[in-house]
């Protein structure tokens, strides 16, 4: 299996949001813009959010085992996917790409 770079580009938050619909949480979000994971397979690089690492896990495994060009030409690079995270209250915006061994 291909290791998958796992990077955070962008992150949003919405406190309006938050303010009428969340509950208060600490350190929901721990994810630090221009930060890097490798997934090696299946497995859940240390340090990922689980929430996020659920949300892109399909892909990285399709990329992981040589897969990509998902929906037919969406990504400029075919060894690469842009996914977000499933929070609502502050999305986290992840470039998967396939590393070459």
């Amino acid at each position: 299996m291909k290791k998958v770079k796992i990077t955070v580009m962008k992150m949003g938050c919405y406190p309006d949001l938050m303010a009428e619909y969340e509950n208060p949480m600490e350190h929901a979000c721990d994810m630090e813009l221009g930060q890097v994971f490798v997934a090696d397979g299946w497995n859940r690089p240390e340090g990922l959010c689980l929430s996020a690492w659920e949300s892109m896990s399909p892909f990285v495994l399709a990329l992981a085992s040589g897969g990509g060009n998902f929906y037919n030409g969406w990504m400029k690079n075919p060894r690469s996917a842009m996914i977000s995270c499933n929070d609502g209250f502050r999305p986290v915006s992840f470039l998967l790409e396939t590393v070459d061994a």
